[in-house]
């Protein structure tokens, strides 16, 4: 049995991976412009961005020993600056139209609160974040100086008209007695140089920025080898779990069906002369357990490729697969399109899982599936059970299926399992896996 919410379905859309070759800026010399429009922003929220973070510092490690309040202070601190590094990093590749993954938040596979405890150390570390906060420093020490170069160009431009109100002798730049004469010839040197410095901290300000914040082609591709390689290990060990799957299927269920199929046509030929109401009752007993053993090999095959999928997609899919299972499933499907056939096959598998799980061993009465497509074109998937919990990832275990598949498809995999339950399951694969 299974219940569904969902949203008025808006038609098919075909889903695309983001090309970040793609992305795309400000043209030159817009892009300069913008650039320092960027920097006297720095220039004037900078100092009160660094004062609250030191504030927090500060107020945390004062407060440490007060009842934790310090502890939480110093948890704030943290996000806050992952939320600064998320912001330069976005700011830097949108300005410069150059290909930059996000600043991600740090996770980590193991459950609960050491699993937080062990992302939030991660974070604190997070070499990719303070690269991207020494940048958006530099870039507020920049912006300050940009402020006072934009003072000192006004200054000259004022400078320059001296000799329309005063023909006498005038007090020039670093104290220095001038003609009036002067005023001019200095303002418009003064106006040329002020621009031309904003100008050049401009262009030092990207390229600090590149250097800083985009990380170089080298680690680029040495990153991009080391997720191909934990994908396709993830990939040849999925597939080496479900040759056992199948066969361990096979040997123990369809196999002695077969045989005992075969070993009661037997009987049934030698008594089918001399007694043939028994003959007919093993030919009978045959029948059943062959569509029995055709039932068990249509489900295995199931278990292998849902051909539903393919031509009716996720949802379609999922309800099916509510519908045959053996505790009631509240299904809550909202997706606006399709995603790639490797996505949608590994959540559905991933779920399917789940659910046998949750059937045999967690004694669950009741479980709650959704599925969304989230912001980044990715595939989101929860299962929960009201079981007794306990679930652990064994080797070879139909939950450590579950995550190679999801490796295998570039994506992630988080499981929450204390004892006494309940148990949740979370997925995200690329929608474009």
């Amino acid at each position: 049995m299974s219940r569904r919410s969902r949203r008025p379905y808006l038609g098919t859309m075909t889903t695309q991976t983001a090309n970040p070759q793609q992305t795309t800026g400000p043209r030159p010399p817009l892009r300069i412009f913008v650039t320092i429009l960027h920097l006297a922003a720095l220039g004037v929220l900078g100092g009160a961005i660094f004062g609250t973070l030191s504030g927090l510092l500060g107020a945390g490690l004062g407060l440490l020993f007060v009842f934790g309040i310090g502890v939480i202070l110093l948890v704030g601190l943290v996000y806050a600056l992952f939320g600064v590094g998320w912001f330069e990093v976005a700011r830097v590749g949108g300005l410069y139209g150059v290909p930059i993954a996000p600043l991600r938040r740090r996770t980590s596979d193991r459950p609960g609160f050491s699993g937080w405890l062990r992302s939030l150390g991660r974070q604190t570390i997070d070499s990719r974040m303070w690269r991207a906060l020494a940048n958006f420093a530099l870039a507020c020490i920049a912006g300050a100086i940009v402020l006072r170069l934009f003072w000192g160009m006004g200054w000259s431009a004022v400078f320059s008209f001296t000799p329309l109100v005063s023909d006498e002798n005038i007090t020039g730049p670093l104290g220095l007695g001038l003609s009036a004469g002067w005023a001019p010839v200095i303002g418009i040197l003064g106006v040329l140089a002020s621009a031309a410095a904003i100008i050049g901290l401009a262009l030092l300000h990207r390229v600090l920025s590149l250097a800083i914040v985009v990380r170089s082609r080298e680690a680029e591709l040495t990153e991009r080898v080391r997720t191909t390689t934990a994908q396709r290990e993830g990939a040849v060990r999925a597939a080496d779990l479900e040759r056992t799957r199948i066969e361990r299927d096979l040997h123990d269920g369809v196999q002695p069906r077969l045989v005992s199929v075969g070993m009661t046509l037997g009987l049934a030929q030698q008594k089918i002369d001399e007694d043939p109401t028994t003959a007919k009752a093993l030919i009978a007993e045959a029948h059943t357990s062959t569509k029995a053993a055709i039932t068990e090999l249509r489900q295995l095959a199931r278990g292998i490729h849902a051909s539903v999928l393919d031509d009716r997609g996720l949802d379609a899919a999922l309800s099916a697969l509510a519908g045959r299972s053996h505790i009631p499933v509240n299904l809550d499907v909202r997706m606006d399109g399709r995603c790639s056939r490797e996505a949608e096959a590994a959540v559905y598998f991933a779920i399917a899982e789940s659910l046998t799980n949750a059937a045999k061993h967690s004694r669950a009465s009741e479980a709650r599936v959704s599925v969304r497509i989230r912001e980044g074109n990715t595939l989101w998937a929860r299962v929960e059970d009201n079981g007794m919990g306990g679930a652990q990832v064994q080797p070879g275990g139909g939950l450590d299926g579950i995550a190679n598949r999801i490796l295998a498809a570039g994506g992630t995999f988080r499981l929450d399992s204390p004892q006494g339950g309940p148990t949740s399951l979370e997925v995200n694969v690329p929608c474009a896996s």
